[in-house]
């Protein structure tokens, strides 16, 4: 609520919604129902959405339809002023992306944050998730994982060097025509044995789950990959505090095929993972203590 004058006046909520990654059915009762009933929709694909609404056999905005906009990447700064208008005056917004939650690598944060600022009530109708539907399906472990997003594509290889020792279990997302590049990258910095599973498709009728090595699945992925990819990959298992030789040495190989000097290169990793620059500096000259 929002003071206007004597007057108090009431401002929208709004909803970021998650629709199906894939399966139509998955779709809850309340977010048909939030569809058929919304005066504003906000969708990253107004003709996705349709789609989606046509196979779901719900009429958006009901008998007397609903105000649909598209909110996508390139638009999404000046739609989120638009979209705040609308909340200002009273109207509820609903969000929704091609699949999954609005938010998560997809637009909806910076309308939320704009609400958030202005005291604007913001809920959520939950949804199948990419992120932990390839997490459960991966056989890696669950009880403690990060998600990525989409690797860069500029830098990948350094980016890489600086997860080389992250413990948790990871989530990417990427595109089909570079899943073979990245995965080969990963395996330089994280190790060829490192387990991993290539995810496709999730929920949809070519689902597929592909489990292996990071050097096994990059040579897979060479042939080529289709549909929506995301790739689990599990975290480091040194010792206490540390990341295996084959991690160290592998994330100094990664950060000087970047141009970053061999000298600058040890000290950057070993001060990322804790592990002492002689050590580092012995892997990667080929001089390894016993332990």
């Amino acid at each position: 609520m929002v003071e206007g004058g004597a007057a108090t006046r009431r401002v929208g909520t709004l909803t970021l919604a998650g629709l199906p990654i894939g399966n139509v059915e998955d779709a809850p009762p309340r977010l048909l129902r939030a569809l058929g009933e919304a005066r504003v929709i906000a969708a990253e694909d107004t003709r996705r959405l349709r789609q989606f609404a046509s196979r779901a056999d719900v009429r958006l905005g009901g008998a007397e339809g609903a105000r649909v906009v598209s909110y996508y990447d390139a638009n999404e700064a000046r739609r989120t002023d638009e979209l705040m208008t609308d909340l200002r005056e009273g109207r509820d917004v609903i969000v929704v992306t091609d699949a999954g939650m609005p938010g998560v690598s997809d637009p909806g944060y910076r309308l939320a944050a704009a609400c958030a600022e202005e005291d604007i009530p913001v809920t959520a109708i939950p949804g199948p998730s990419a992120v932990t539907t390839a997490l459960v399906v991966s056989g890696l472990p669950t009880d403690r994982f990060c998600f990525e997003g989409f690797p860069p594509r500029k830098g990948l290889r350094g980016y890489l060097a600086d997860l080389a020792a992250e413990r948790r279990t990871m989530v990417f997302f990427e595109s089909p025509h570079r899943v073979a590049a990245t995965l080969g990258a990963m395996a330089d910095a994280f190790g060829a044995d490192r387990r991993a599973a290539v995810c496709r498709e999730l929920t949809k009728t070519y689902e597929e789950v592909r489990r292996g090595g990071l050097g096994e699945l990059a040579a897979w992925a060479a042939d080529g990959v289709r549909g929506e990819v995301s790739v689990v990959v599990e975290g480091a298992r040194g010792r206490a505090g540390e990341a295996t030789d084959e991690e160290l040495a592998g994330a100094v190989a990664a950060l000087e095929e970047e141009g970053v000097r061999r000298k600058e290169a040890i000290t950057r990793v070993a001060k990322e993972t804790g592990v002492p620059k002689r050590r580092v500096y012995d892997l990667v000259h080929g001089i390894v203590a016993a332990d």
